[in-house]
């Protein structure tokens, strides 16, 4: 057999319920029940995701927790860095652009010390209303950041291709977004009714007010629109459906923790966002065999949604044309919704987890094949199973604990 990541560590921040943090959860079950050792580690183990983690992942938790703020992450990095200095796992894999800030603290540790690292381009590296001028030092700042990762994994061939020339050099591949577990197959019949279902985080970057000028321009009497979600635009957007004249056909049910219910019960997908990375939300609507009206937020959109079908992509912001797509999905007879299941099959977890382990597996051979390093001098700090460590950085945050 040839060399394999056998201990895999994921950094994250914390838990919340966002897309990255929830991908790289259910990755970490995966990779765990394939044998690996998968440590999860922690800024601190709050929030709704620690539910979810399976009982083969070990949780390790920064002592004291550190807490989402400025400069936080670098702290986290600290960390990090001192841990896998400790436990000299084979893996190190950062989830999403959220947690590169950590990199610079990997990379500052002694060759000898660093383990593979693999990081996630969750976000496309260039997005809409950042100009010209902020997108240079983005892209610098981008380019530092990633400068020694051993690979970096997309989720789109278009994002694989702006980071090649963002990073000036080809070592990312894209590996699909394990957004559908492997037998969540459509065997939903087509929905009745005129229900359109958006979600996400009641927050501007979602574009919800679009939505809900869209759905008033629509003008259908008989159809509905349900916002599943909370956040702090709650009650302007409660006062502006009102103002608009569609409050008695609006919901906002608040949240909910899957929403494949609604999906079901839905006759399409809205999606309104200003921004995204590779929207798994569509992905999950058209696997519950529903169609998509969606802003060119995400490449998701442009890849998924190609003009027939599977929905309809209308400019960032523009009210008039998420209507107009919406009153052509609505008066065409409802699609097979196993046809459009069929076009998100390759999103399936099972066989994204493996291509994963593939990735990982060859950054372990690829170093394996380097030359042998001088090893670190002995310190007094040791690690579980009676393996003597490698010398620890002095800084003030190299203290964490395991959670049960």
């Amino acid at each position: 057999m040839g060399e394999r990541a056998r201990e895999i560590v994921i950094v994250l921040h914390d838990l919340p319920l966002g897309g990255s943090e929830r991908i790289a959860v259910r990755l970490a079950n995966r990779w765990a029940a394939a044998g690996r050792r998968v440590t999860l580690f922690c800024g601190t183990r709050e929030g709704p995701l620690a539910r979810m983690i399976g009982a083969d992942v070990e949780v390790v938790e920064c002592d004291p927790p550190i807490r989402r703020g400025r400069g936080s992450r670098r702290k986290l990095g600290r960390a990090v860095a001192d841990y896998v200095a400790q436990t000299q796992p084979d893996i190190l894999f950062a989830p999403g652009n959220y947690h590169w800030p950590i990199l610079p603290e990997i990379d500052a540790l002694p060759d000898d010390q660093r383990p593979g690292v693999v990081a996630q381009i969750g976000t496309p590296l260039y997005r809409h209303g950042r100009g010209w001028l902020a997108q240079i030092p983005y892209n610098l700042k981008t380019r530092w950041q990633l400068h020694r990762v051993d690979r970096a994994i997309s989720l789109s061939p278009s994002m694989t291709r702006d980071a090649d020339f963002v990073l000036g050099k080809k070592l990312t591949q894209c590996i699909r977004l394990p957004a559908l577990d492997d037998d969540d197959h459509a065997f939903n019949p087509p929905a009745t009714g005129k229900l359109i279902l958006a979600a996400g985080r009641l927050v501007k970057e979602k574009g919800f007010e679009v939505a809900l000028r869209a759905f008033a321009q629509l003008a259908d009497p008989d159809a509905w629109l349900a916002i599943v979600g909370e956040g702090e635009e709650r009650e302007p957007l409660m006062a502006l459906a009102d103002q608009l004249g569609v409050g008695g056909r609006v919901l906002l049910p608040g949240y909910v923790p899957d929403i494949r219910p609604w999906l079901e019960k839905s006759r399409a997908f809205l999606l309104t966002s200003y921004y995204e990375g590779y929207a798994a939300v569509i992905v999950e609507a058209l696997g519950a065999g529903r169609p998509v009206v969606s802003t060119d937020c995400t490449p998701a959109a442009r890849e998924l949604l190609a003009g027939d079908e599977a929905g309809h992509v209308a400019p960032i912001g523009d009210a008039a044309g998420l209507a107009e797509g919406l009153r052509k999905v609505l008066a065409q007879p409802a699609p097979d919704p196993r046809a459009l299941a069929r076009r998100v099959d390759g999103y399936r977890i099972g066989p994204i987890a493996e291509a994963y382990l593939t990735v990982f597996d060859a950054v372990v051979a690829e170093r394996a094949g380097a030359p042998a390093l001088k090893p670190a001098a002995p310190s007094i700090f040791a690690i579980p199973g009676g393996r003597p460590a490698p010398a620890l950085r002095a800084t003030p945050q190299s203290a964490w604990r395991r959670s049960a």
